[in-house]
């Protein structure tokens, strides 16, 4: 896994998910595959009727020159087929509803990809329960290790 947004199922409801290619350059793969990417303020949007992935932080990578570095937060595009383009516009356009990408990995293939989902944002008490909820489960599960 190349870089995870962690507070992603903290701070939204992810109703669906969606898996799609991203397009880089190739200091950005090396950089990415080094692991030290944040994608934790990115999101992901419509520009030209095109899906792209907006304000995801990819550093430059170390070992190349001056002039084959990459602009560190530019927009990349995300590829996706032309129909779940088309639901994920009429998504977009619904009052809330937002693209979180909350994982970039390299599939088998090597190719890069962005799992991206359909989320809307929680208010507070909605994040209170969900803190009390992951708590009791760390709890029951430390009453059921040290019983059995």
């Amino acid at each position: 896994m190349a870089a995870q947004n962690r507070r992603a199922r903290f701070d939204y409801f992810i109703e669906d998910t969606l898996e799609a290619g991203l397009i880089l350059t190739g200091t950005e793969v090396k950089s990415l595959r080094g692991g030290r990417a944040s994608i934790n303020e990115a999101y992901a949007g419509l520009k030209n009727g095109e899906l792209y992935l907006f304000n995801a932080y990819i550093p430059e990578y170390g070992q190349a020159g001056r002039w084959l570095q990459h602009e560190t937060k530019r927009p990349r595009k995300m590829l996706v087929h032309r129909r779940e383009l088309s639901k994920l516009m009429g998504a977009i356009k619904q009052k809330g509803i937002t693209l979180i990408p909350m994982t970039v990995y390299f599939n088998d293939r090597g190719i890069a990809k962005v799992e991206v989902g359909l989320a809307t944002g929680k208010k507070k008490h909605d994040k209170r329960e969900s803190e009390k909820e992951r708590s009791w489960q760390r709890d029951k599960a430390r009453l059921m290790r040290d019983k059995g």
